[in-house]
């Protein structure tokens, strides 16, 4: 009874959603970390990359980001004009957090010779002292283009660096920050799995640590993660990144199988972004409701920051 009780709760939630979307002239973004159910009503899915490509492109009047803050930040920067509401205003990013406005540029001014590379998974202050943004999706791509001997400063996901510098044989200089997520997978467990499943792909982010990366078969993003699941004849895979993507993957290949790779310090089956789970229906739905929390960023920031994600979108196309 429970179960339909569920059903009948989820339904009256997507049926409130769609019409509170017409009425408000509302499009809905949500990255592939997010709940199932959420993605599924979502207009656009997408990584990091994608969703701000998309942000660009849109005409409705308001963006609602199901993801986390810097998300929304991102779309906010790209399209000043419009309304950026998120589900949750606390859904923030332990690697975004990782990285203090001011303590970075504290160390940017101490090697004012490099040039300033920043991951997306940042604050809109942060991206507004860099030259470039970058996603996992395109960060060798971008560095590629810099001249061999160019003094880069790449913050702040120092696993993501590292494998960018062992790519490209660069000696980039690193911020030291990391994701709570991918820093907390366990190698040793990924071992055990790999015993069992001796014919399974293993799937990495970039964000995770170099032991496991090197254990991987694929490393990538979440889109080029997703794809690797599409297009590759293997048919099991044990995955290492935020379990939300797994929805994508079972949706979109229900003849494979997807195992997560759990944490070290846990005894379940998956690896949750606690932030980007934040986001529910209800809060969606309250969100579209309401016309808030809404995502507010500085003009004087704006400014600034849109200058290294519009090189990055360039740089891309």
């Amino acid at each position: 009874m429970d179960v339909e009780k569920d059903k009948d709760k989820l339904a009256r939630l997507k049926s409130e959603i769609e019409q509170l979307k017409k009425e408000k002239g509302a499009v809905i973004l949500a990255h592939y970390y997010q709940q199932g159910d959420i993605q599924d009503v979502a207009d656009y899915i997408g990584d990091s990359l994608a969703l701000a490509q998309i942000a660009t492109k849109l005409e409705e009047p308001v963006i609602v980001m199901c993801g986390v803050y810097f998300m929304g930040e991102t779309a906010k920067i790209l399209c000043p004009d419009k309304t950026v509401l998120i589900p949750d205003a606390n859904a923030g990013c332990s690697l975004a957090d990782s990285c203090d406005a001011e303590a970075f540029e504290k160390f940017i001014n101490e090697h004012p010779d490099h040039t300033v590379v920043s991951y997306v998974n940042t604050s809109a202050a942060v991206k507004a002292l860099t030259d470039v943004v970058v996603t996992s999706s395109n960060a060798k791509k971008i560095i590629d283009t810099f001249p061999a001997d160019e003094k880069i400063i790449f913050g702040p996901d120092r696993n993501l660096g590292g494998y960018i510098n062992s790519l490209t044989g660069r000696k980039m200089l690193l911020w030291d920050g990391a994701c709570h997520v991918h820093e907390q997978f366990s190698v040793e467990k990924l071992i055990e799995l790999k015993k069992a499943h001796p014919e399974a792909k293993v799937l990495a982010h970039p964000e995770c640590k170099k032991a496991l990366i090197i254990l991987a078969d694929k490393v990538g993003s979440t889109a080029a993660l997703l794809e690797y699941a599409r297009t590759s004849d293997s048919k099991e895979f044990i995955v290492a990144t935020e379990s939300g993507i797994l929805h994508q993957m079972e949706r979109d290949c229900p003849d494979k199988t997807f195992i997560p790779l759990p944490p070290t310090d846990s005894t379940c089956g998956c690896n949750d972004c606690s932030f980007m789970k934040l986001n529910t229906m209800e809060k969606l739905r309250d969100c579209l409701r309401d016309g808030k929390p809404e995502v507010i960023v500085d003009p004087e920031i704006v400014e600034l920051a849109v200058r290294p994600i519009n090189r990055m979108l360039q740089l891309c196309k």
